[in-house]
């Protein structure tokens, strides 16, 4: 390991105020900034790039599956929300609510989209008349507005962007295979492009989507042992398609109800990268999502020749496929190496006078700050190498902090016991009664994240009542 002496002071350690460190990151690193409306935040130019990188790779994962982007209003009538009873009394304490257009009062309130559920199923009432038309498979990238009492930057926050997944089905079985094709997508995405590794799994009826029947969820540990969702993907049977009377045809000529689903993931990625990767000198980017994989610095830039040769080399790595930009500015080289840390910028290429008499320049890696002396004449070759290692390495050590930070207890006192000690996930088993999964919560301080995919037996009884249990829970204190 490199030396890792502290080159950005202005960072908060996370092991001192780990929301502070957060804070500082996404300010510091030129992030975001702070509206004139509560609870908003401006995404600025690097904060957006993220972003659109995820948007860019998603977006390709999504239509070689078959779906279609479309847009739809961002007003919802009142009367269209209260269509669906448990989706609008799961978000009518969200709702902000559009009561004039100019100086004269609406005849009928309207909703600022906190989720499109019901725009869909207006649309496809209309649209769909047939098996022929089935399926649809529909996606949006938009921002939605919920009116949050508490926010955080990325994590939570009155607007904010995502995409929204909607599909109809003719059957139940088509309908859940698209759910659980849509988890597998967020979950390869998250763990091939941001390398975090998560944990798929079914929601409890408790943590269920407002109007699903079933919800899937992907679970990240961020790098305090707690728990970020990362992604949900909803199984919503006929319930929406009864309500809004979304009817087509079945090949016998019989009137069925079509089967729906919904799926999305939001700006709370960038938070979790930040959460999962970040360390106290800033960023810490994965190279498959950074806007920028390498900077170029010239040292001595003063001296004849150099400044050329940086830009040189430059064009030579972008030839090679690789997000590059130069740092030819006026500041120190000390001032750009604190600069791209705080970034996160996954490589530095660093080249002076000396280098260029030796035919060769130092990259130094951001996650290890490890260097490595390379010919100019190997670049291409070594560059794309060294990037799919910290890629690698990264997913590595976020594995390893989920598998550190993983408990197992077979008591409610035993969980209390963990806790005092340790934050992370606690895996238990449960009987089903949503009175133990209060009691666990109400105690602990921690809902339920998933009933994984992947079961462990660790007893046979509930650690709450003692009844039979047969199904394992992960805990976890959350964001």
């Amino acid at each position: 390991m490199a030396d890792k002496k502290k080159l950005v002071s202005e960072i908060t350690s996370m092991d001192v105020d780990f929301a502070q460190w957060y804070t500082d990151i996404v300010k510091k690193a030129e992030m975001i900034d702070y509206s004139s409306v509560k609870g908003c935040v401006i995404m600025r130019p690097y904060a957006q790039a993220i972003w659109e990188n995820i948007q860019h790779t998603l977006d390709g994962m999504f239509k070689a599956t078959g779906h279609e982007n479309v847009a739809m209003p961002i007003f919802i009538p009142e009367s269209l929300l209260q269509k669906e009873k448990d989706h609008v009394e799961g978000f009518a304490p969200e709702v902000a609510w559009v009561t004039h257009g100019g100086s004269e009062k609406l005849e009928e309130r309207l909703c600022v989209r906190p989720t499109s559920e019901t725009l869909f199923c207006e649309h496809y009432a209309k649209t769909v008349r047939s098996w022929r038309d089935l399926p649809k498979l529909y996606n949006q990238w938009c921002s939605v507005v919920r009116w949050e009492k508490t926010t955080r930057p990325f994590l939570r926050s009155r607007e904010f962007w995502w995409q929204e997944g909607h599909t109809v089905h003719a059957t139940a079985e088509e309908a859940m295979e698209e759910t659980l094709r849509m988890l597998n997508v967020y979950a390869a995405f998250c763990e091939e492009y941001l390398a975090i590794p998560v944990l798929k799994g079914e929601k409890t009826e408790k943590e269920r989507f407002a109007g699903a029947e079933k919800t899937y969820t992907i679970e990240a540990m961020m790098h305090d042992g707690k728990a970020l969702q990362s992604g949900t993907s909803h199984y919503f049977g006929n319930g929406f398609a009864k309500a809004f009377d979304m009817q087509y045809t079945d090949k016998n000529n019989t009137l069925q109800y079509m089967e729906q689903t919904s799926w999305g993931v939001s700006t709370r990625l960038i938070g979790a990268i930040i959460m999962t990767h970040g360390d106290n000198e800033g960023l810490v980017l994965p190279p498959r999502i950074a806007p920028t994989q390498l900077v170029v610095i010239p040292v001595a830039a003063h001296k004849a020749g150099v400044t050329e040769k940086a830009q040189e080399l430059l064009e030579t790595v972008k030839a090679a496929g690789i997000r590059a930009k130069i740092d030819v500015s006026d500041n120190s080289p000390g001032w750009k190496f604190a600069e791209y840390e705080m970034k996160g910028v996954p490589l530095r290429l660093e080249v002076g006078p000396r280098d260029i008499e030796n035919g060769q320049c130092v990259l130094v890696r951001r996650d290890t700050r490890e260097k490595t002396v390379c010919k100019f004449e190997d670049l291409a070759a070594t560059i794309p190498t060294l990037l799919e290692d910290i890629q690698k390495a990264l997913f590595e050590k976020a594995l390893r902090n989920r598998e550190e930070h993983t408990y197992t207890a077979k008591s409610l006192d035993e969980m209390k016991e963990i806790l005092k000690d340790h934050i992370g996930f606690i895996k238990s088993m449960w009987c089903g009664d949503r009175a133990c999964e209060e009691k666990i919560k109400e105690e602990t301080g921690m809902p339920s994240r998933c009933m994984p995919f992947e079961q462990e037996h660790i007893a046979d009884v509930c650690p709450v009542c003692g009844k039979p249990a047969n199904k394992m829970v992960v805990w976890g204190i959350a964001y």
